[in-house]
């Protein structure tokens, strides 16, 4: 499957008005999941093009390989593949012994809505917050105008970049959670 997505670095105030916009837009609100997301490095893995993560909510998981097409668009492809993990200890431990060992962790608050063609989701993680649409591009361009955010700039850095210089080091692993 191949993910279309743009994403923005937002104030709270711009994040207030892009939740009053979606509930007039008349938007569907599919609600707010707390994240733990684990990256994990080893293997074939090459840093800065793929991806290898375990994201928990709750005591469900999800375990996706993402690998980043190149371009300089401000709207990202890349191929993602994913699949329900029942059991996120076990997971965990099979990566382990297949050499993959975790070396970046993020929380994410996440609240996602539904606009016309589009996801959009609006993310707080500890260094800030942020939205992501994703859809087709012309999805993506109609959603823009309906938040009225046309001419905010998209953030290109990823989350775990930004976990990178804004995280912490415990033990080996660089971690962004909240306090």
């Amino acid at each position: 499957m191949i993910e279309i997505e743009k994403k923005y670095r937002l104030t709270a105030r711009q994040r207030e008005e892009v939740l009053r916009r979606l509930k007039d837009a008349g938007a569907e609100d599919r609600g707010e999941e707390f994240e733990e997301n684990t990256l994990y490095g080893g293997g074939s893995l090459e840093r800065g093009k793929s991806v290898l993560r375990l994201r928990r909510v709750g005591k469900k998981a999800l375990l996706t390989y993402k690998e980043r097409f190149p371009g300089e668009s401000a709207v990202k492809r890349q191929r993602e593949d994913e699949t329900a993990v029942e059991d996120p200890e076990a997971m965990a431990l099979i990566l382990d012994a297949l050499g993959f060992k975790p070396i970046l962790v993020y929380e994410k608050r996440r609240q996602t809505w539904s606009l016309g063609e589009t996801e959009v989701v609006i993310d707080e993680l500890p260094f800030g917050l942020f939205m992501e649409i994703e859809g087709d591009e012309n999805a993506i361009d109609a959603a823009e105008q309906i938040l009225g955010i046309d001419g905010l700039p998209a953030e290109q850095a990823t989350y775990p970049h930004l976990t990178e210089q804004h995280g912490e080091r415990v033990g080996g692993v660089i971690e962004a959670r909240f306090r």
